[in-house]
């Protein structure tokens, strides 16, 4: 399956990228939205890497090569909702 941007994504993958994007407010959409053409985030951040959900959360750092495309960064959504994201992917919420 192939998403809009013409990445390769399993079926899967895109069953939970979409029951975590399910999970956002229209406010939390749009944060995402705004970082989308920011800059890259900062070291250290969280993110879920919304092509390659199975990878569960990760943190930023200066070489990271994925699309901010892709990323549903924790700083975008409230501590409700991550903790939520987290459930989801069952990892424990970090304590950052």
């Amino acid at each position: 399956m192939k998403t809009t941007n013409g990445n390769e994504i399993e079926p899967s993958e895109y069953l939970t990228r979409h029951t975590l994007l399910a999970l956002l407010s229209d406010e939390e959409v749009a944060r995402v939205a705004e970082i989308e053409g920011g800059p890259p985030l900062a070291d250290g951040q969280e993110y879920v890497d919304l092509g390659h959900t199975t990878r569960g959360v990760r943190r930023s750092h200066a070489h990271s090569d994925v699309p901010l495309s892709r990323l549903l960064p924790r700083q975008a959504v409230t501590a409700k909702t991550w903790s939520k994201i987290c459930q989801r992917l069952g990892v424990a919420v970090s304590a950052l």
